[in-house]
């Protein structure tokens, strides 16, 4: 996994809170953030909404959003990040989505989909992975390497 800690000090360095809406991660992304000494100085909020119902009770992802795109989509991804962004106090919001698998996908969405949604100042983008041949911890793992060196790429 990438050092979480260059993470959290480069957050640390430029006085920066993170959150998280985490689906398929599990709650891993947190785990791996406070699994560092001096992670409470930056990380805000974890959410795990897992299921549908928990993202739109927690997140506010409307029941149109999910019925339409389905919760591993672009839109559902844009949702989670916009709305966590409005109950953390964090200047940096991170949502994640996917398909871990190895049950689950279809062809339009198969196993290895994920998306990662990041709201920073006045950016705001979700970028669309697919990940092959991999089993679900090695997809969560690789998931969250690719949420750090994201955040990495944007706070510098």
């Amino acid at each position: 996994m990438i050092n979480s800690k260059k993470l959290i000090n480069l957050l640390k360095k430029k006085k920066l809170k993170i959150s998280f809406a985490e689906s398929c991660t599990g709650g891993l992304m947190s785990s791996v953030i406070t699994s560092n000494s001096g992670s409470s100085k930056v990380f805000d909020l974890g959410l795990v909404t897992y299921s549908n119902q928990a993202k739109q009770k927690i997140l506010k992802v409307p029941n149109k959003v999910i019925k339409k795109y389905g919760a591993v989509s672009v839109q559902c991804c844009l949702s989670m990040v916009n709305n966590l962004s409005k109950i953390s106090n964090s200047h940096i919001n991170i949502s994640i989505t996917g398909i871990a698998g190895p049950k689950g996908g279809t062809r339009k969405k198969p196993v290895g989909l994920v998306f990662i949604g990041l709201k920073f100042k006045k950016k705001i983008f979700v970028n669309k992975y697919l990940f092959k041949n991999k089993s679900r911890i090695n997809f969560q793992k690789i998931t969250v390497n690719n949420v750090i060196k994201t955040v990495l790429s944007v706070v510098k």
